[in-house]
């Protein structure tokens, strides 16, 4: 039932105001080509894990450079527990810590200086360095740091194993493949950093040996009994492998890495895997100047932002996702000079459309045609399925004005898009079926993020793909997903958000498709959701939620201060179960228009989008230029043009 407003709406004038003043700043954003791309800020880790890999290869000392990654980690510091979090004013995380200390001193900072012996000791009292993760015991044995016996042993010949075997590549995420291929050189070869300056950080040691602790949420003891016992009888028998045999493994993750390379985009696009290929083909005796290493090495080069006073590395790049984003905002204002920044968008984004690489994906799906997009400017192996129906849905909206420009490119990725629809009805970011929950019992996945199962989010983006491009609500494929769903849907009435933080972005992106979907606005999955936003709302008019909503012992919604991402995302998902007239949209428009700067954008600094649970959260820029600009205009389209529900896409 739709509340009726009980406040004054916010005047006609303010909102077309808070529309023009942001569409135009987010315009002018727009790169000469067309596309948009913002900063994606994680933690202290990246940019420390970059400046160990310089001084790992024994590279010229950048001194400048240094100096401002230096700056930049000091501010990171937090001031409340002398260590480094995951995200804004997050808690204390001793792997992130010890990597921040460690670039510091390898930079110069001196271990008697206050900051580090306030994080040194914050680092002792939660264990020391042998509390550390998995790959941060990796990171510290490559530089003789750590001793290599507390790194769970991973062989170089699981690449050889049959697809039958518990333990395959093949039934790991994208992310884990690209990543571990490398690092299983590495482990295997052992080598050691060059490290000129000598640095070490024997004095986070505690002497005090420390289990790893799993952050997976699939934990089986029987499963991690059996690898933590084969893990024991692999490092008993690792000079045992045949001389042979281990050749060929690591000729075959050589040739795995170099034919996903990625050119000067680097392996996966991800920072992890770039950084392994680079240390894989140092150990495996590239010089520095071969194709593959140097494309490799500088893939790296282009994470990195560089300002006046400070530098850090990016994890990845964003462009087509910020593009895609930013070209629905733009169609929602619809204004002559919004539109035609949209197309000018559409038009970059076309060409990026993966044709003709048959990525990892096909594993699981054979014969099936390519005609995705990936998160970046290329990572043909690794398109994924939220990019794709962001961008189909951006286009399918605007061909009204574009005629058949995009009709090829829509039609080839609605037919990926449904031959990737997992067998229980629900849609993964990169694979179908990887769903082996088992390995996330694997010593050396206690990052508990080893696999890509279907998600809501990325569930409910096909979904309302399917439904915009006229899909049938009784169609099997549109049973199958809502029945999924259904099921996925929290006590509570909300959904769980994997690649947004958290609750807020996941209820916002299965709203968005049952409403896409016809799905009314009386059914009970729906009332139940809009009920729930409406409880949680803050005081201010805004919603927040902090990462803390992933924690294991907690995952459930934590409030949190009012963000520009997670109000808009809010918003936008009432709106599209038939909300608009509603109080408390209202007064989350008025937060919006209150919070707006003088320049026409919203400043965010908290972390809303998700990389692993518990593990790694992202900032995104981006996420707090387009998305309130969206949901502004959307309200104004929906209350006053007195429209229904126009063609909204997403």
């Amino acid at each position: 039932m739709i509340d009726t407003l009980d406040i004054e709406a916010p005047a006609r004038a303010d909102i077309e105001a808070a529309i023009g003043a942001g569409s135009a700043a987010l315009a002018r954003e727009q790169r000469a080509d067309g596309h948009f791309v913002y900063e994606l800020e994680a933690d202290a880790t990246i940019p420390a894990e970059y400046v160990l890999l310089r001084h790992y290869l024994g590279e010229p000392v950048d001194a400048a450079i240094e100096a401002k990654i230096a700056s930049y980690l000091r501010r990171r510091q937090s001031p409340d527990h002398d260590g480094w979090p995951l995200y804004h004013d997050g808690a204390f995380d001793i792997s992130a810590t010890i990597k921040a200390y460690f670039a510091l001193k390898m930079i110069g900072d001196a271990p008697a200086a206050p900051h580090m012996a306030r994080a040194r000791a914050a680092i002792l009292a939660a264990g020391g360095a042998e509390a550390a993760n998995v790959f941060t015991r990796i990171q510290l044995a490559l530089f003789g740091a750590g001793p290599w016996e507390v790194v769970p042993t991973i062989p170089p010949e699981l690449i050889l194993a049959p697809r039958w075997f518990p333990v395959h590549l093949s039934k790991m995420s994208y992310w884990a493949r690209t990543v571990i291929v490398p690092l299983l050189v590495l482990c295997a070869l052992k080598p050691r950093a060059r490290n000129p300056r000598g640095v070490d950080v024997a004095e986070l040691y505690s002497g005090r040996p420390a289990r790893l602790a799993s952050q997976a949420a699939h934990v089986d003891r029987r499963w991690k009994l059996f690898f933590e016992m084969l893990d024991r009888a692999l490092k008993a028998g690792d000079r045992l492998w045949p001389a042979a045999l281990r050749r060929k493994a690591i000729a075959r993750c050589e040739g795995w890495v170099s034919e996903r390379i990625n050119g000067v985009d680097g392996l996966g696009a991800i920072y992890p895997a770039m950084a392994n290929s680079v240390m894989m083909y140092d150990a495996l005796g590239y010089p520095p100047e071969h194709p593959l290493r140097s494309q490799a090495r500088e893939s790296l080069e282009r994470l990195l932002v560089v300002k006046d006073a400070e530098a850090y590395c990016q994890p990845c790049v964003s462009p087509v996702w910020d593009t895609a984003l930013a070209a629905h905002a733009l169609l929602e204002v619809g204004s002559d000079a919004a539109v035609a920044s949209a197309h000018r968008a559409l038009d970059w984004l076309g060409p990026r459309q993966v044709r003709e690489v048959a990525g990892d994906w096909q594993e699981q799906r054979p014969g099936l045609r390519p005609g995705g997009w990936a998160f970046q400017y290329n990572n043909d192996h690794y398109p994924d399925l939220d990019d794709t129906a962001v961008v189909v849905m951006a286009m399918d909206r605007a061909a009204g004005r574009r005629g058949a420009t995009d009709r090829e490119a829509i039609a080839r990725a609605r037919e990926w898009v449904e031959g990737m629809q997992c067998a229980d009805g629900g849609w993964g970011a990169f694979d179908a079926e990887n769903t082996a929950f088992h390995l996330n019992n694997l010593p050396f996945a206690d990052h508990g993020a080893l696999l890509d199962p279907p998600t809501a989010d990325v569930s409910a983006r096909c979904l309302a793909m399917l439904a915009q491009l006229g899909e049938e609500p009784d169609s099997p494929r549109v049973r199958a997903a809502l029945a999924w769903l259904e099921r996925e849907q929290e006590p509570d009435g909300s959904w769980f958000g994997r690649w947004g933080v958290n609750y807020v972005y996941g209820t916002w992106s299965v709203l968005t498709a049952l409403g896409r979907a016809g799905i009314d606005a009386d059914h009970p999955m729906v009332g139940r959701a809009v009920a729930w936003l409406k409880a949680i709302q803050n005081a201010d008019g805004g919603w927040g939620e902090s990462c803390d909503s992933y924690a294991l012992d907690r995952k459930a919604h934590q409030g949190a201060p009012s963000t520009a991402s997670q109000t808009a995302w809010a918003l936008l998902g009432l709106m599209a179960v038939g909300e608009a007239r509603s109080d408390a949209v209202a007064r989350g428009i008025a937060w919006l228009i209150a919070h707006q700067a003088d320049d026409g954008l919203w400043g965010q600094e908290v972390y809303t989008g998700g990389g692993f649970p518990r593990v790694f959260y992202l900032r995104y820029h981006g996420y707090p230029r387009y998305f309130p600009v969206w949901a502004l205009a959307r309200y104004r389209n929906l209350t006053l043009a007195n429209a229904e529900r126009p063609d909204w896409g997403m």
